[in-house]
């Protein structure tokens, strides 16, 4: 299994989990972050790109390769990604740069998946 079919699948089983747990606040939470990143006064491209920016600094490999996953669903270039990489490594300082390796490691394997399909 591929990286981004092993990060999708996992992701998705583990939600289902989660939101089945009947939570309120759980679910009031996902519900929060979903609608946030729908179109508004700014666009879906660049909430994107704010969230992977802001998870880089947060240093979250997960939201990671979430955000990278919208942004290459938007159609995000490679140029566009690695400004957004370069804007979070000038705020978060070099303790970033290992979530930079893991993100372009990740970046690489969303265009490999779509060459293969």
């Amino acid at each position: 299994m591929n990286k981004v079919q092993e990060f999708n699948e996992y992701r998705s089983k583990m939600n289902d989990k989660i939101i089945g747990s009947n939570n309120k606040i759980i679910k009031r939470i996902f519900n929060l972050d979903t609608n946030a990143f729908t179109e508004g006064a700014v666009d879906k491209v660049t909430k994107e790109m704010i969230g992977l920016s802001t998870s880089m600094v947060l240093r979250c490999d997960d939201c990671v390769k979430y955000h990278l996953s919208k942004c290459f669903e938007l159609g995000v270039t490679d140029e566009q990604v690695y400004e957004v990489f370069s804007i979070a490594n000038l705020i978060g300082g070099t303790i970033v740069i290992p979530h930079l390796r893991r993100a372009v490691e990740y970046w690489e394997a969303l265009r490999e998946d779509e060459q293969q399909a």
